[in-house]
């Protein structure tokens, strides 16, 4: 019996799909060694190149109630598996296969024949053999994005400067926004104490970005509403609970497949950028000058207007 396990937890997922079906009848469709160069990883190694992943996804659907009629319509395409594998690789840069894994396959679940998936994903370029991971998620383990996106309501995005920071006026706009009934999160650029200098564009770059997420601290020392945040995940859970976020920037800029232009010093420019990735219809500025050129609109208040 330990043979027939073994050989079955490195077969390719249609004969684990086979092996493990349920009573009632299902069909299949399948993608085989399906490659991509892609930059993933948590090593620093892994930042800045891009190594070849390789899917292979099985998806079994429910048996289609009369004849096919030569309708693609009727039927769930395999550029749907494609597809669903090339937007979770462009939504945001990932640290592991695991959590690329579980994305694909509750993409691949939002599709109403889809009724359970098996999605492997192997490292082809980091050893001598292939590194990877394999899941099984059915229908049920699937959560329904659409209804999840529907309830986060889209925040209201504020940079402030280091003189709003330390304004009087701080607590009064922080009430003021909170009036707006949306979720509020704040942005900030470095202190006026200087980063150290290297010479590395990339070290600097993460010292840069690390400036920031000081004064982020520094801003959440202000006022006990204002709770320093570095993860999508964080600022998902934050929207939906009411909470102030601020904005630390390493992690989300970093990770984004979208690298925004945009330097850490160009502070205004960066949150802008962060805004788009909320579809914002605008950012309000706080005593800081507006950047030439921006992926939204921007208003600015001066640090002196106690009304905002």
């Amino acid at each position: 019996m330990m043979t027939t396990d073994t050989r079955l937890a490195f077969a390719h997922p249609s004969e684990r799909a086979a092996a493990t079906a349920g009573p009632e009848p299902l069909d299949r469709i399948s993608l085989r060694d399906h490659i991509v160069e892609v930059e993933i990883g948590a090593f620093q190694a892994e930042r800045g190149v891009t190594q070849r992943i390789c899917f292979n996804v099985v998806v079994e659907v429910q048996p289609l109630t009369g004849p096919v009629d030569d309708d693609v319509d009727r039927i769930l395409s395999y550029d749907r598996v494609t597809e669903a594998i090339a937007y979770e690789l462009a939504d945001e840069r990932l640290n592991l296969l695991e959590t690329l894994a579980e994305r694909v396959a509750d993409r691949i679940l939002l599709e109403r024949q889809a009724m359970r998936v098996f999605v492997r994903i192997e490292k082809l370029d980091r050893g001598p053999g292939a590194l990877g991971v394999e899941i099984v998620r059915g229908r049920d383990d699937a959560p329904d994005a659409r209804s999840e996106a529907a309830e986060v309501p889209h925040p209201e995005l504020v940079y402030l400067s280091n003189d709003a920071i330390v304004s009087p006026h701080l607590g009064g706009w922080l009430d003021q926004l909170e009036q707006l009934g949306r979720p509020l999160i704040l942005c900030v650029g470095a202190s006026e104490t200087p980063a150290p200098q290297v010479a590395h564009k990339m070290a600097q770059r993460r010292i840069d970005l690390l400036a920031i997420e000081q004064n982020a601290w520094v801003l959440a020392s202000k006022d006990d509403r204002c709770v320093v945040v570095s993860t999508r995940t964080e600022l998902d859970w934050a929207m939906k609970n009411g909470q102030t976020s601020v904005w630390a920037p390493s992690k989300i800029v970093l990770d984004s497949v979208d690298t925004p232009s945009a330097q850490p010093r160009d502070s205004v420019a960066l949150a802008a950028w962060f805004a788009a990735t909320f579809d914002a219809t605008e950012m309000l500025v706080i005593g800081a000058e507006l950047p030439k050129q921006a992926s939204v609109p921007l208003r600015k208040v001066p640090v002196d207007q106690n009304q905002i």
